[in-house]
């Protein structure tokens, strides 16, 4: 019995402090296989960020406005860089530990901290706009609409903030199961609502003048003994289409299309990811629990084609590139892949740390952030 509730606690310790938004699969990693490559992936620049993510694992994802990428490492240091050459614009460095993934809009940078702030700097000269305290760490990317920035906490609380001076506006709050994992979800915000989905396995969403939840309904059920087993988190961030439909992943096992204005649901597939998916045309794109990545019709949910060949090897969420899709893994390496039939063909090494954060695309060009701070610069040809 005592062995028993040792690994139970073990178990249970590496998903509350392990890597953010990494989970292990229950498959050992696959030996990457040789391939036909016809896709070159060439290196344009390289920079270093910083410490990078720390031994936390926080998912520091770089962002872009325009033609400048701005990027930060776990100890508050944030830099502005020429997307196109890779020189360095400015450097600022913040008083606090950065944990989320950064977000650049409308002349403004916006991130969280590890002490609960939320703080918004200019683009142009990275001086601090303002900071405003939320009730605990943030650990992904703040998101914002024409008027607020939303974030949501660690503790379960989903907070709007004024754009242009950090004021709150409102909060809306839940209670948190007593074991998830060691991520948040990331809201999906536009000028009306905010959609969540939140650690107890239920999507929110809510009416961003007030704060009022206008529907709230259940993804995923816990189900087990145990409370690993019965793990429900919503991780990723919902994808919402232009005709109002919402796709919602869950570490439970559930991928859900659902109505945007009703939380109606129209299909659902027994596949577990703590993923964003990507939505390219009708085809959605999803990396599971086990990193098999998947390809299915948004319409229906069938399965179109699936990639089993990086099995277990802790693949980030994917990006698309021309007709490509991009993702990362454990030991550093980029796989492209060809997003019509899901054949491997292309990859490179980026650095042996390995990659943890979703690779940011921009037409041809793919930003890849190593965990230890290393960005690269990518082009694919053809």
């Amino acid at each position: 019995m005592k062995s028993t509730l040792a690994i139970t606690a073990i178990a249970a310790l590496g998903l509350l402090v392990g890597c953010a938004g990494q989970v292990d699969s229950q498959n050992p990693p696959r030996e990457l296989q040789d391939i036909s490559r016809s896709t070159s992936v060439n290196t344009l620049w390289d920079e270093q960020i910083g410490d990078g993510l720390g031994l936390g694992g926080y998912l520091l994802s770089p962002a872009q406005d325009g033609d400048t990428l701005f990027a930060a490492d776990q100890h508050g240091l944030v830099m502005a860089l020429n997307a196109n050459s890779g020189e360095i614009r400015w450097e600022q460095q913040i008083d606090n530990g950065v944990s989320s993934g950064l977000t650049a809009m409308a002349g403004h940078v916006y991130l969280g901290t590890r002490n609960g702030e939320v703080i918004s700097l200019d683009q142009s000269s990275g001086k601090e706009v303002w900071r405003s305290r939320v009730s605990s760490e943030v650990l992904s990317a703040p998101q914002i609409n024409s008027q607020l920035v939303v974030v949501q906490t660690i503790d379960g609380s989903v907070t709007a903030l004024d754009r242009t001076s950090g004021a709150e506006h409102w909060v809306h709050t839940v209670s948190r199961p007593s074991l998830t994992l060691r991520t948040t979800g990331t809201p999906r915000v536009i000028d009306a609502v905010t959609f969540a989905g939140l650690a107890n396995g239920r999507l929110v969403t809510l009416e961003n003048g007030s704060g009022r939840p206008l529907w709230e309904r259940r993804i995923a059920t816990p189900e087990g003994r145990s409370d690993i087993e019965r793990l429900v988190d919503l991780a990723g961030q919902p994808v919402l289409t232009p005709d109002g439909r919402l796709y919602v992943t869950s570490y439970s096992g559930r991928l859900v299309a659902l109505q945007a204005t009703s939380g109606q649901e129209l299909w659902s597939r027994d596949i577990a990811s703590y993923q964003t998916p990507v939505l390219i045309g009708e085809t959605l794109y999803v990396v599971d629990a086990d990193s098999h990545l998947l390809a299915l019709s948004a319409s229906s949910g069938d399965e179109l084609w699936r990639l089993d060949d990086l099995e277990g090897r802790k693949l980030t969420a994917p990006a698309f590139a021309d007709g490509r899709l991009v993702v990362g893994d454990f030991a550093g390496y980029l796989h492209v892949i060809d997003a019509r039939n899901g054949t491997l063909v292309g990859r490179t090494k980026v650095d042996g740390s390995g990659l943890s954060v979703p690779p940011l695309t921009d037409g041809k060009r793919v930003y890849a952030l190593a965990d230890d701070g290393s960005l690269e610069a990518l082009e694919l040809e053809p």
